[in-house]
């Protein structure tokens, strides 16, 4: 499948991710029954997301020319292990490996399986052989290049097995929101979706924020009010009672609006239904003292803008580690 093909085979699934037809609703439904952090709305906002971002086929012929993409296909195979912490997530990494002109041999993660297995079948229905080259496998020996995700646990697992070929493997990793205090309601409500959309289960999803001291929470709180019917989500709002719960027996002083719990904590990394907060005197320091190793996201004026986190677009990395140059480094 030459590059024109395979840009045409991308296109085709944008258009697919775009339009709600009867048969995509009832996929979803059926996703969502396999696991109920996927709501039918949220796989949908998901989709059209990343065909509106990354599945344009001009902005596809000009990001493969910008890394000097082969016309005709490379005889190698790359192994990829996906996260399923949101719908579609490892999307990006199928779309680079694909536009390369690689195969491939997808591991889906049992939490986000139903949906990848779902736009594999629809390319190959519009493009035979699409299916030789985009494979569903559990056991992923005998490849030439492996990009895995997980968590830091199974990183180790995944340095183990894949050492000695090329390899990019990613842990985990949170988003952090910077706020000066004089953001607007608008910027706060635009913040309330990096924070919340997804139930804030997503690597790109804000889970702390430094605010200067003296900071005034109640505008925030109010911005986070958009997203009380979570509360009417059973998994949420069984996190959101736990966390709760514990920050009163722990006798810790906790802020809420009865959908997420705010605390003070230094780690980056929240629960869900929870929000970190840390205090600053100088935001310039407080930047430079994070860990970028765990950030994925930095939101903010100066940053990623109010709302954006969710986002990505093509040339949005995970990790910042540049995949298209990765592959391309493969001989």
């Amino acid at each position: 499948m030459n590059l024109n093909k395979r840009i045409e085979v991308l296109g085709f699934l944008g258009e697919y991710l775009r339009e709600d037809s009867s048969s995509y609703q009832e996929l979803r439904h059926r996703a969502f029954m396999e696991n109920k952090w996927f709501t039918p709305e949220y796989i949908f906002q998901s989709g059209k997301l990343i065909a509106d971002q990354m599945l344009n086929k001009d902005q596809l012929a000009a990001f493969a020319a910008e890394y000097g993409v082969s016309e005709e296909p490379r005889n190698k195979t790359i192994g990829l292990v996906m996260a399923g912490n949101i719908p579609y997530v490892g999307f990006h990494d199928l779309l680079c490996i694909f536009l390369s002109g690689y195969r491939q041999r997808i591991k889906p993660s049992s939490k986000d399986s139903f949906m990848i297995k779902n736009l594999i079948q629809v390319a190959t229905s519009a493009f035979p052989g699409f299916e030789n080259l985009v494979v569903i496998d559990e056991m992923l020996k005998g490849c030439d290049g492996y990009i895995a995700t997980g968590s830091d646990n199974s990183a180790r697992y995944f340095e183990h097995y894949f050492n000695k070929y090329p390899h990019i493997i990613r842990k985990n990793r949170t988003s952090i929101a910077v706020l000066e205090g004089n953001e607007s309601q608008e910027e706060l409500e635009a913040l309330a979706d990096d924070i919340q959309q997804y139930f804030g289960l997503g690597c790109r999803n804000v889970t702390q924020v430094l605010v200067p001291e003296e900071y005034d929470f109640v505008p925030l709180l109010s911005a986070l009010r958009k997203y009380d019917h979570y509360r009417d989500h059973e998994k949420y709002r069984n996190n959101f009672d736990y966390q709760l719960t514990i920050a009163i027996m722990n006798n810790r002083f906790y802020m809420s609006n009865d959908s997420i719990v705010l605390l003070e904590n230094e780690s980056p990394f929240s629960p869900i239904s929870q929000l970190h907060y840390q205090y600053y005197t100088d935001k310039t320091a407080a930047v430079a003292a994070l860990d970028k190793n765990k950030i994925q996201c930095l939101v903010g004026k100066g940053f990623i803008p109010f709302g954006g986190a969710q986002k990505p677009g093509l040339k949005d990395f995970p990790d910042g580690i540049d995949t298209m140059e990765f592959l391309s480094s493969i001989t």
